[in-house]
Parts: structure tokens; C-alpha cells; sequence
């Protein structure tokens, strides 16, 4: 594996931006960053000639890529597919999601991926099946179910694979809730038509983010704020959201920011054209739908994500790479993804002032 100096750009490393600096990585991790008329011996110098230098991106909610829908496959190969394209567009690690769906699926969806080992895959998201079929979207109503011990306890026992859930809070008793905190998973707030007061005690009670701002969930009103309220006005409350301007109008994404600041982080919520199974996506301009015209999915990849950020709702580079990087990987509570500071994952992406992305480094590894 070779050693690499990236010289002659910008470096976004998080928390800094560096110019006029040296990134050097060996052995698939990030070394240092030294002033570029000071490299060590024995790097290969690659000049990235002005172009921007940030780490691989972070995606906590995607279901696809390409033509393939992971709920819609179930098989390694399928997942190998979903990898290898998701870190050609940048995105270097990612929780596969599964939207609601039968046990049965659930099931052989853990078990496939349990046997799944790759760098860039981070785990199971299960989107389901313990929401609010008030607010289900695209999620049959038939498949969803009320949350108890037992049907926790058959999905995840010895499932350590799943990572995160997105639940409607509530649908869940306080003593199931404190259950299902006992299997260490991100718990995400969603499809939920919670009021203010019961989002404010879910947050309070210990679920730290929330899924898709403003889709699938009570919306903000003047006399009843609903869980947008809550996530707004709760201190610790963080939320993903989709900034393709399908999903949310790009000033409602500005509004959000300006409410949430660095609470506020990104997801793609992307899917695959399909045909077959429960969830069959079709291709409109700019999103998925399923065939009766319910948005499903979004189209974009995160790096069009940051570059949505930047210029449709005015954030300043460095904080829309964040929201793809740094606080998802927070999130995760992640020390080795999301950022370039030493000791890192060496997954580093490289971009032009007018987003296009030259090269992606995936483990020390240029892939292209």
C-alpha cells in the first residue's frame, strides 16, 4: 500500500480548513497533516491542484444503489454491488436500511448481512415495523406493528448486525422503550405523529436523533408544533434530513438549519428502481415514487447532497461537509470515520470548486 501525500489544496478536516498543508496516509490511515514544503521521504506526491480535500462521506440511511434494492435482493452479492457504488460517488461508509416489512424479510435481511464484511458498511437501519401507520409514507400500513418485548426480542436477539432503528415514539410503552435501549442501538425518532410534549419526553428519555425532518412526521403548527416543534426547541434532539428539493423545499431546509445548527445532518434516503417485492420504486425526475405517486426515495448521492447545501440553501462549504462527515459519524459516537485528524480511516475525497469529484480514497487506496 502505498504512501500518500495529498498536496495543493484545501483540507477539510472537520473541525479545520487547511491550506497550504500536506495530508499524508500510510498503511489505510491518516498520518498527519505537515506544511507541504516539508514532506517526509517516501510518500508519493499527488498534486490535487486547488481542488478540495475532505473525508469520505457518512450516510445513515440508504436502501440501494445502482439497480439494486437491498430488501429486494437479500443476498451478499447485492450488498457487494451497493458498496462498490456507493464509494465511486464518495460515500465510504453507510447503514443499509430496510423499510418495514414482514418479519420474515427482517429476519433473512440480519441474517445475510451478518455474514457481510466490508470497510464501508456500518450495519442495519430497520426503518420499522414499530411506527405510526398515521404516518407511514410509503410504508404499508398491514406491516406495521405495535412494539413489545417479545417481538423485540425474536427480531433482535443475536442480531448484532442491526445498528439503528427509527421508531415512532409514541407507539412504545416506557418499559419497552427502556428495553429496546438495552441493545445499544442508535434509536431514531420517525413516522411518528407525536405532539410536542410526547416528542420533547422521547428525546428526555434518551433517543438522541430523528428521521427525515418534516417527512412522515406531525408537522409544525402555531398551536400544535408537533415533533418538528419538539426537535426545534429540544437542546440535544438531532435530525437527518433529505436535501434533494423534492423531499423539503431547500427553504425549509434553511429554516431548519438556522433552528438546529450542528444537530442538523444529512441522509440521502436513496433507493433502486424496482420492480418486484413490497417497496417497487419508480424513477421520476429527480426522486423515487412507488407506483401509486407516494415519494419513496431520493435519487441523489450525498456529495450532491453537500453540493445542494452549498448552493441551493447558501450553508458555507465546511458545514455542509460536516453534515455528510463529522456529525454522523458523532452520532455513531465514531472517532475513525467523518474526519481526517490522525489516526483516521483513510477515506478521503477529492472535489473541485464546482463539485466534481476527481478522486476517491477509500483505506489508503485510490479507486479512482
Amino acid at each position: 500500500m502505498d504512501r500518500i501525500a495529498l498536496i495543493g489544496g484545501k483540507i477539510y478536516t472537520g473541525n479545520m480548513v487547511l491550506e497550504g498543508k500536506a495530508l499524508l496516509l500510510d498503511q489505510g490511515k491518516v498520518v498527519a497533516t505537515v506544511d507541504s514544503n516539508e514532506l517526509p521521504s517516501g510518500y508519493h506526491v499527488h498534486d490535487v491542484h486547488g481542488a478540495n480535500i475532505c473525508s469520505g462521506l457518512v450516510d445513515l440511511q440508504l436502501y440501494g444503489d445502482g439497480s439494486d434494492l437491498y430488501s429486494a435482493e437479500l443476498s451478499i452479492p447485492s450488498l457487494e454491488r451497493i458498496s462498490a457504488g456507493l464509494i465511486k460517488k464518495g460515500t465510504t461508509s453507510y447503514m443499509m436500511t430496510l423499510a418495514t416489512n414482514t418479519l420474515p424479510v427482517f429476519k433473512e435481511a440480519i441474517r445475510v448481512a451478518e455474514n457481510f464484511k466490508h470497510d464501508a458498511f456500518l450495519g442495519l437501519h430497520l426503518e420499522g415495523p414499530f411506527l405510526n401507520p398515521k404516518k407511514r409514507g410509503a410504508h404499508p400500513a398491514e406491516l406495521i406493528i405495535e412494539p413489545t418485548k417479545e417481538r423485540i426480542g425474536d427480531l433482535l436477539d443475536g442480531a448484532d448486525v442491526v445498528k439503528m432503528m427509527t421508531i415512532a415514539p409514541e407507539c412504545i410503552a416506557d418499559d419497552v422503550l427502556e428495553y429496546l435501549q438495552g441493545y445499544g442501538l442508535l434509536l431514531s425518532a420517525g413516522h411518528s405523529n407525536a405532539t410536542f410534549e410526547q416528542g420533547i419526553r422521547a428525546y428526555d428519555l434518551g433517543i438522541p436523533t430523528s428521521t427525515h425532518l418534516f417527512n412522515a412526521m406531525s408537522p409544525l403548527h402555531h398551536r400544535e408544533v408537533g415533533l418538528v416543534g419538539a426537535i426545534f426547541n429540544h437542546p440535544r434532539a438531532q435530525a437527518s434530513i433529505i436535501v434533494d428539493g423534492h423531499h423539503v423545499d431547500f427553504e425549509a431546509v434553511k429554516i431548519a438549519k438556522k433552528q438546529m445548527g450542528e444537530r442538523l445532518f444529512m441522509i440521502t434516503d436513496a433507493v433502486a428502481a424496482c420492480n418486484k417485492g413490497i417497496y417497487q420504486h419508480v424513477l421520476n425526475d429527480g426522486y423515487y415514487s412507488l407506483p401509486d405517486g407516494t415519494i419513496s426515495g431520493a435519487a441523489i448521492s450525498l456529495f450532491e447532497g453537500i453540493r445542494n447545501c452549498v448552493e441551493q440553501v447558501g450553508i458555507p462549504l465546511d458545514e455542509a461537509i460536516r453534515m455528510a462527515t463529522l456529525y454522523p459519524a458523532n452520532l455513531l459516537k465514531k472517532k475513525d470515520i467523518g474526519n481526517l485528524n490522525s489516526g483516521s480511516i483513510a477515506n478521503v475525497i477529492v472535489f473541485t470548486d464546482d463539485f466534481k469529484l476527481k478522486h476517491v480514497i477509500f483505506k489508503g487506496e485510490i479507486k479512482f
